[in-house]
Order: structure tokens, then sequence, then C-alpha cells
């Protein structure tokens, strides 16, 4: 397939990225579970890693450019990729818990954020407006649907509520590669990144923050936090195009528990 091109995935393809995008759903929903005061993030990612093993799947991120882990944990401040260490989750804290699997030679990506028992409202309604931006950016997804609208999709929905959206991190295209082409921008843009086919698959994963989206990256390599040290929050979903929408092949399953901003009987008026 040429550099430039966006990869159309064959019907055994999706079939096969049906069942990634399954398993990684389903070690994502177990991982959340383990969160509460006191729990490490390194046992999360022994969770996650004995899971994968367990489903025949291997975690994506482990040894990846020298990720030295096997999931990624991102509290508070920290934008994306968090190093699982011993740090314990404390209450109040917000958490987003990457997970990537390779499972019969594709991948499966997803993450959620998830609440250290009960936190601020401020933190509530920073969720709640990354979540909503989120959604709105996956409605649009279907043939014909240009990538570099989603930018604008998330930034002016996040910006009119008091919030930005970062610029140096991206969505992504996903197959038998981690990161493939489509690379897409969570903020307005002009970009040509092409257009949506049936059998394209991607990533959504908007970073949201309370405050600038500028960040400072630690000396790991991989931690990236707030400049500010103000919160930030994502959600991300494998997606397919097909011929008449999309489908998040990392969606819910009957057994995944539902978080409060996405029960709308109990998810904020922002």
């Amino acid at each position: 397939m040429p550099w430039d091109k966006i990869e159309v995935k064959s019907a055994s393809d999706i079939d096969k990225m049906r069942v990634s995008g399954r398993i990684a759903r389903e070690i994502l929903d177990e991982a959340g579970k383990l969160v509460k005061p006191g729990v490490k993030t390194d046992e999360i990612d022994q969770l996650v890693h004995e899971l994968c093993m367990e489903k025949n799947a291997y975690p994506s991120p482990l040894n990846y450019n020298n990720f030295p882990k096997s999931v990624c944990t991102s509290i508070n401040e920290v934008i994306c990729h968090g190093i699982p260490d011993s740090t314990e989750l404390k209450e109040g804290d917000i958490v987003n818990i990457d997970v990537t699997i390779f499972h019969d030679g594709f991948h499966g990506d997803c993450s959620e954020m998830f609440v250290v028992g009960e936190t601020d409202e401020a933190s509530k309604r920073l969720i709640q407006v990354t979540y909503n931006a989120w959604q709105e950016a996956i409605k649009y997804c279907k043939p014909g649907a240009k990538y570099n609208q989603i930018g604008g999709i998330v930034e002016r929905y996040v910006k009119k509520r008091g919030y930005s959206t970062s610029r140096d991190f991206v969505a992504h295209g996903i197959g038998r590669a981690f990161h493939t082409k489509p690379f897409i921008l969570h903020y307005d843009n002009n970009e040509n990144l092409g257009t949506m086919e049936p059998g394209h698959v991607f990533t959504i994963e908007p970073m949201i923050c309370e405050g600038k989206a500028d960040h400072v990256l630690w000396p790991d390599n991989w931690t990236a936090t707030t400049k500010d040290g103000k919160r930030s929050a994502q959600f991300e979903h494998t997606i397919l195009i097909t011929k008449d929408g999309c489908e998040p092949l990392t969606k819910k399953l009957p057994s995944s528990p539902v978080q409060w901003w996405e029960d709308p009987d109990r998810a904020l008026k922002v």
C-alpha cells in the first residue's frame, strides 16, 4: 500500500478487528473496576498484562518505542502516555486508562476516564464536556466526510465551554499497524487529511484541558502533562466506516459498566 493512501480493510480484516476491539473493551472494563483510592497504577498495568495473556493477545504499548509498560494511566494533569508505577490513586483523582491490544494480526485501541471515589465539580464538568465533544465527532463520521472536519467539531464544542484541545497529539489509522494514516487533528484545521470511505478504521481520541493545552514532556520521553498543571481528560474508540455511517469497534458491551456522564439521567448539563 502506498505510504500516502488510507488502507481499506477487507471483510476478513474487519472481522478480526471486531474481535480485537472487543478484547480491548473487555480489558478496559476490567481495568476500570480496579480504580479506587490506594490502588497503584502498577496494579492496573499488571491486570491488563495478565488479561492480555489470558485472551491470547499482546499489550501493544509494551516496548513500543521503549514504552516500558502494558497500558497508559494518565492521572489529573497528565494529558496522555502516563507510565504506570508505584503512584497510588487518591480520592478525587481522575484517570484515563488507555488499552491497546494486538490479537490475530490486528490492534484494538480504546480509552476511558475513571473517577477515584468522588471528585470536584470542575473535574466532573471537564469529563462531561470531553465526552460530549468526542461523541459529536463520532456522530459526524460516515462515507464522504472529511477527516479534517473532526478537529473543528471538537474544538468548537470545547472552546465554547471554556476549554482547550491539545494540538500536539493526534488520532490515527489502525489495523495491522498500531499507528498509520489517517492522522487526525483534534483542533480546527484545513489540512488535507483525506476523505472517509467504507473500510477505513481509525481512532478518535480528543485530549481536552481545563486551562491551556501547552504541555511538558517528562524525562521519560512519554509522559505529557499540562504546562499550567490543570487537569486534562480523554476518551477514545477505534472507529470503522461502514457503508452508511460508522461503527465503534471498541463500543461498550452489555456487560460494560455505565458511567454517569453517558447516562442521560445522570449526565451534567453543560
